[in-house]
C-alpha cells in the first residue's frame, strides 16, 4: 500500500500543472498520483498522459466529462489506494523537503501500529499580485507531533480553520464517511474538510509548511467578483454544509468538535450573507433572507446559535445601516487577513 494517494483535479490546467505535480513526484514510490482530467479542452489531457507513460508505477490519469472540481475529488477517491489522501489544486503545490519529513513520520506510525485517521499540516498562502506569502500553522490549537482527539483542541483564531489545503485524512475514514461532492458546484471543498470530521478519532499536527496556496489569478474561485457570479453555488453548499452533520449527536461525543463545526458554518454563512450584500440587488437580498430562513426552519437550535453567538449574526444586522456596519468590517477584515 502506498503511504498517500494524492489527486489532481485539472481543468484547463496547462499552464501550471507541471509545477504541482512534478512537487509530488519528489515522493517517488511511497505515493500514487491520480490526475483527473475534467473534460479540459486545452494540451491538459496530453500532458497528463505524458506523466503516465513516463511514470507508470506512480501515475494514473482519469479523462472524463466535465463534472467541475468536486466529481474530480469523487474520482480520485474511487481509485485510491493509499492510507491517506490529499487533494492538490492543479495552481498549487507541496514543498518537497517537508513532504519527505511527512513520509518519514508516517513510516514511523506504520513501524508501530499506530492508527492516526488525520493528519494536520501548515499552508502558505502565496499571493501572485503582492508577491508576499503568508503562514497559516495550528500552534496554537493542537500539540505539535502528538496524537490526540478533538477533546485536545486548543482555540481556533478568527482567520483560522481546517481546511482541504491542511488536512491529509485516512482513506479508510473518508470513505467510511460517505463524503460525495456535488459536481459542476465550487466551494464544495467545504463539504470535504467538515463533513468526515465526526469519523474522525484520532489526529496528529505536524508543524511542516507543507502545501502552497496559489491566489490572485483573476479566473480563481475565491476572487471576491467570481464569487458574486458564482453565489448561488456558495449558498448551496452553505446548506449542505449546515445539514451534513448531526450537530447535537457530535455535541454528546465531542463537544469541542460541535463546537468547531458551528463555527465553520457561521463563517460560510458569514461569507454568504457579506458577498449577497455586495451584490446588493433586490433579489440578492432576497437570497440573503431566504439563506437564514433556510437554517431557521431546517435547525431552530443552530439559527439561534448562528444569529446571536457567533460572527455570522453580525452580517444580518436589519437595515440599512445595519448592511453598512457589516460592509465596513468585511473590508477591514479583507485588508488584514488578505483573503481574496
Amino acid at each position: 500500500m502506498r503511504d498517500i494517494t494524492f489527486t489532481v483535479p485539472c481543468y484547463n490546467s496547462e499552464d501550471y500543472m507541471e509545477r504541482c505535480i512534478d512537487s509530488l513526484l519528489s515522493a517517488d514510490e511511497q505515493v500514487e498520483i491520480i490526475i483527473v482530467d475534467d473534460g479540459s479542452t486545452d494540451g491538459t489531457g496530453e500532458i497528463a498522459d505524458n506523466y503516465a507513460k513516463n511514470y507508470p508505477e506512480i501515475v494514473r490519469v482519469v479523462h472524463q466529462e466535465n463534472g467541475g472540481h468536486g466529481a474530480g475529488v469523487n474520482a480520485g477517491l474511487a481509485l485510491a489506494t493509499g492510507k491517506y489522501f490529499k487533494v492538490v489544486d492543479s495552481d498549487d503545490w507541496l514543498d518537497e523537503e517537508e513532504l519527505k519529513k511527512l513520509l518519514k513520520k508516517i513510516k514511523q506510525w506504520e513501524k508501530t501500529d499506530t492508527t492516526v485517521d488525520l493528519i494536520i499540516c501548515n499552508y502558505i498562502y502565496d499571493h501572485l499580485l503582492t508577491n508576499k506569502t503568508k503562514q497559516m500553522g495550528y500552534k496554537n490549537v493542537l500539540k505539535e507531533n502528538k496524537i490526540c482527539g478533538w477533546r485536545d483542541l486548543g482555540h481556533f483564531r478568527p482567520s483560522q480553520y481546517l481546511v482541504m489545503h491542511s488536512l491529509f485524512y485516512r482513506t479508510e475514514v473518508l470513505k467510511k464517511s460517505g463524503v460525495k461532492l456535488p459536481k459542476h458546484t465550487f466551494y464544495v471543498d467545504n463539504i470535504f474538510a467538515n463533513q468526515p470530521l465526526p469519523y474522525v478519532k484520532t489526529l496528529c499536527y505536524l508543524n511542516l509548511d507543507l502545501y502552497h496556496y496559489f491566489l490572485g489569478r483573476e479566473d480563481q474561485s475565491v476572487n471576491e467578483k467570481i464569487l458574486m457570479q458564482r453565489i448561488d453555488q456558495q449558498i448551496r453548499v452553505t446548506k449542505l454544509v449546515s445539514s451534513c452533520t448531526d450537530l447535537e449527536k457530535v455535541r454528546r461525543h465531542n463537544p469541542k468538535l460541535a463546537e468547531y463545526l458551528t463555527r465553520n458554518i457561521s463563517i460560510m454563512m458569514a461569507i454568504s450573507s457579506i458577498h449577497l450584500l455586495l451584490i446588493g440587488t433586490p433579489e440578492a437580498l432576497k437570497k440573503r433572507e431566504m439563506l437564514w430562513n433556510y437554517i431557521k426552519n431546517h435547525n431552530g437550535k443552530l439559527y439561534y446559535t448562528l444569529r446571536h453567538r457567533t460572527i455570522s449574526g453580525f452580517t444580518f444586522l436589519p437595515g440599512k445601516f445595519g448592511a453598512k456596519v457589516t460592509l465596513t468590517g468585511y473590508k477591514v477584515a479583507q485588508k488584514i487577513y488578505q483573503f481574496n
